[in-house]
């Protein structure tokens, strides 16, 4: 059986980020150095959800993001 995890971020959590940790977040995940997929996939999700919420900081790493967008119509 699958385990699936909801990665949720506080507003709290993310309003206390700081450039300085975003950027280590974007290094992390540019070097692709985690000891597991999972712990790469986490990194990720938080920073999609700091996108979601302080999209400015994270302005510089979209790509790592992968994110396209699309048309709902």
């Amino acid at each position: 059986m699958a385990v699936t995890h909801t990665h949720h971020y506080s507003p709290e959590y993310i309003n206390h980020l700081t450039p300085q940790d975003v950027a280590a977040l974007a290094r992390r995940l540019e070097e692709d150095d985690y000891d597991t997929p999972f712990a790469a996939l986490e990194d990720w999700h938080l920073l999609r959800a700091i996108a979601f919420q302080r999209p400015e900081l994270v302005e510089p790493y979209l790509y790592l993001l992968d994110l396209e967008a699309f048309d709902e119509s």
